[in-house]
């Protein structure tokens, strides 16, 4: 929401853009818990704390954005991870499974783009050095390279799993 409590467009976020800043956003939580580094909202959305964006900044890394945000009762800071890049990755090979959007599904507009992906894999020579970035098609996921995994776990940083693809 922003500060006036409309609802924002949260599709936005993993659009592989960079955003203009929109004012003060706002993540309502529930239920209450416990505050990680790293946190999925609504709408595959992540949060990170200052440590998070501390760490990116002292890599370097220059494929993202931190929009800063206010989360109900914990104060921050905040920021939504804007992740800058997105790639055509995914080798439907070597999945365990991948399902396309037909016509038959009632949404003309999804028809040929990944409707799901079980065991998500990816043909690594077409990410070509890339840190961090959403695969395209399939924007749920949030991949990120072996040195920012490596990085994210001796900072000690909470909540990020991982995955190999």
């Amino acid at each position: 929401m922003d500060e006036h409590g409309q609802k924002i467009n949260p599709w936005q976020f993993d659009a592989g853009r960079w955003l203009e800043p929109q004012g003060v956003i706002r993540f309502p939580v529930r239920p209450d818990g416990v505050a990680l580094d790293f946190s999925w909202a609504a709408f595959n959305i992540p949060v990170v704390s200052s440590r998070f964006v501390q760490l990116f900044e002292r890599m370097g890394l220059q494929e993202t954005q931190f929009l800063p945000v206010q989360v109900e009762n914990h104060p921050g800071p905040w920021s939504i991870l804007n992740t800058l890049s997105t790639i055509r990755c995914i080798d439907d090979a070597r999945c365990e499974e991948v399902q396309y959007w037909r016509p038959e599904d009632g949404q003309p507009e999804k028809v040929g783009q990944y409707q799901s992906v079980a065991g998500l894999r990816i043909d690594p020579t077409k990410v070509e050095g890339a840190r961090i970035f959403r695969p395209w098609g399939w924007s749920i996921a949030l991949l990120v390279s072996e040195d920012v995994k490596d990085a994210l776990e001796r900072e000690g940083l909470t909540g990020p799993r991982f995955t190999e693809v």
